[in-house]
């Protein structure tokens, strides 16, 4: 169900907080709990007023701070406003045995003939196990298999034919490596067997909404999930996406994907969500995700991002080939981690790894505790 009001805060480096005076400066709240990044304003969003007055700053702290509004009256829900700030500021509990107080990078491994990127390249086995393992030595935290292709236009891939792309990558990978190992799948029997096999995470870019098994699948796996906002079928999904808003749509709809995990049994801490750029979404929906990512801290559980090599640089760039869009991937991850996105997923791990720990380390002003 749609709410009325919601919390985006406004995210700095926050990494001086201790040498600043807080009483003749902004003090500021902590991000997810991380000492890194901070928040010392908050947009608070009204969905329902007029054009231009939707948006009102406040402070996050301080006499005039989030806590000394009155919350518990008309048009406020008081529990819904104090439950969105807590889960603003609240530590994340680790995810799948990772912390979450700092970037994680996924590493794609596609074991289709027809990804928008790299369909193909990793068809044949050995060479999607090979590709993993270079992209655990280049630093990914998680490595994620996916063996029927979700793009824009793409066809439903039968049972048996991804069963018989994922499992054998699956097995061959958990034997070679300690690295996280997600599974890309909307049908509930190859999360099934993915997770007696190894695998470490679900990840499913319908929010176990596909196959009507995969929340029961999900649930009794025992594993830790990844839902992604998307709007209607890969085949026709961005043929016409529509929206009240596509950043508090994005929102209302995984708020109520969490709310249906945890009534089946599956635990919050078990959670990532994922607002799905290029699913069902044109170029300005895809930006306003984009620009909005902090928003969705206020879920309460860690966000991802997956825009790599993905149509909207090429539109914003005017570069065809997903392959060299890498630079404009990386700028993508870097405003998502200023943003603080716990799990950014791509396909070019060392360059992104690389772009990180320099942005971390600039931001910091020191060398110390890199990604």
């Amino acid at each position: 169900m749609a709410r009325r009001f919601y919390l985006r805060p406004i995210v700095s480096v926050a990494y001086d907080r201790h040498r600043l005076d807080r009483d003749q400066s902004s003090a500021q709240e902590k991000l997810c709990g991380r000492d890194d990044l901070g928040f010392a304003d908050i947009e608070l969003i009204d969905a329902e007023a007029a054009a231009g007055k939707r948006v009102q700053l406040i402070p996050a702290d301080g006499t005039y701070g989030f806590a000394n509004q009155d919350w518990y009256h008309p048009p406020f829900h008081g529990e819904e406003m104090w439950q969105t700030f807590d889960h603003l500021i609240a530590a994340r509990p680790d995810y799948a045995g990772l912390s979450m107080d700092r970037p994680r990078i996924m590493g794609i491994v596609n074991v289709t003939p027809d990804s928008f990127s790299d369909g193909g390249s990793f068809f044949n086995v050995q060479a999607a196990i090979d590709h993993g393992l270079r992209l655990v030595e280049d630093g990914a935290d998680i490595l994620d298999i996916g063996g029927e292709s979700t793009r824009p236009g793409s066809d439903a891939v039968a049972l048996d034919e991804e069963v018989r792309r994922v499992m054998p990558v699956l097995e061959g990978l958990r034997a070679r490596t300690d690295a996280k190992i997600s599974v890309d799948t909307r049908k509930a029997e190859v999360m099934r067997r993915a997770a007696a096999s190894g695998a470490d995470i679900l990840n499913d870019v319908s929010a176990l909404t596909h196959d009507p098994e995969a929340l029961g699948a999900a649930a009794e796996s025992g594993k830790p999930i990844m839902l992604m906002h998307a709007q209607g079928d890969p085949k026709t999904m961005n043929v016409n996406p529509q929206y009240r808003d596509v950043v508090l749509d994005v929102f209302d709809f995984l708020a109520e994907r969490i709310a249906a995990c945890e009534a089946a049994g599956i635990p919050r801490e078990k959670i990532v969500v994922d607002p799905g750029i290029g699913f069902g979404k044109h170029l300005h929906h895809n930006v306003a995700v984009l620009q909005a990512m902090s928003l969705y801290h206020g879920l309460g559980v860690p966000v991802l991002l997956g825009a790599s090599r993905k149509k909207l640089i090429g539109q914003l760039c005017n570069v065809e080939e997903p392959t060299k869009r890498v630079p404009g991937s990386i700028a993508a991850a870097l405003t998502s981690v200023a943003q603080g996105v716990q799990i950014i997923r791509v396909h070019d791990v060392a360059e992104t790894v690389q772009a990180i720990c320099v942005w971390n380390a600039v931001m910091r002003g020191t060398e110390n505790g890199l990604i």
